[in-house]
């Protein structure tokens, strides 16, 4: 069965313009004008990937956004965010929230199918890892998707939690920021601001993290590893 699609945008025509379009390509598609309408979908539907708008009425794309990465049943799913906004501190704050890609209005059509193609790509071809990891005091449940250092749970958002597999599945191996950009949010290259985006993303992981933060190497001017002590 094909993809489904929830589309959050408030303007009729650009809805009609994307159901069509993406009806075309084969996607199932859905779609709400309003945050909390968006929300409940997301949480009913459980669609393959979200376009969301970041100009809504009432509750604007950004929340939407934190809402929906803050929900087990929704901070898996892939965001697209649109926007008509073309500075960079905007996008910055989407992907800190943990969307996965931006596109710019007015877009091209093509470009943003290949976009929704190339997210859904990343979201099927990530490795399955182990369901159970465990170090010293940290323990990550990859099925249920929830860490604990000391039997205590820990709150990572989904972009944390992707961060702290990736490095985990690398074995050791050094992850340059330009990799885990691409691997975690689908850039293949990086700005400087964007990888100032991987080194908050890691500072917060280890303040969560506690003690458990000292498997996270920092290798200086390329990246970062996952060690484990002998």
């Amino acid at each position: 069965m094909k993809e489904k699609i929830l589309i959050i945008e408030d303007e009729k025509d650009i809805i009609k313009m994307l159901e069509y379009n993406l009806k075309k390509e084969g996607f199932r598609v859905v779609d709400a004008r309003d945050g909390e309408d968006a929300l409940d979908l997301a949480s009913r539907e459980h669609p393959d990937l979200i376009l969301l708008d970041l100009m809504l009425p009432g509750m604007d794309g950004l929340e939407v956004c934190r809402a929906l990465k803050k929900e087990s049943k929704t901070g898996s799913i892939p965001v697209i965010m649109l926007t008509a906004k073309s500075q960079e501190s905007d996008k910055v704050v989407g992907l800190e929230l943990g969307a996965d890609d931006y596109v710019i209005k007015p877009f091209s059509l093509r470009e943003l199918v290949a976009r929704i193609k190339a997210v859904l790509r990343r979201a099927t071809e990530k490795e399955k890892p182990p369901e159970i990891f465990q170090a010293g005091d940290l323990k990550i449940d990859f099925a249920r998707i929830s860490v604990t250092v000391k039997d205590k749970p820990v709150e990572l958002t989904a972009k944390e939690f992707e961060l702290l597999k990736t490095l985990l599945k690398a074995k050791g191996r050094v992850l340059s920021r330009d990799h885990l950009l691409d691997t975690i949010w689908g850039f293949d290259h990086a700005m400087e601001i964007q990888t100032r985006t991987v080194d908050v993303h890691i500072r917060t992981l280890r303040k969560k993290l506690k003690n458990a933060a000292k498997y996270i190497i920092t290798v200086k001017n390329y990246g970062y590893r996952f060690e484990i002590e002998e």
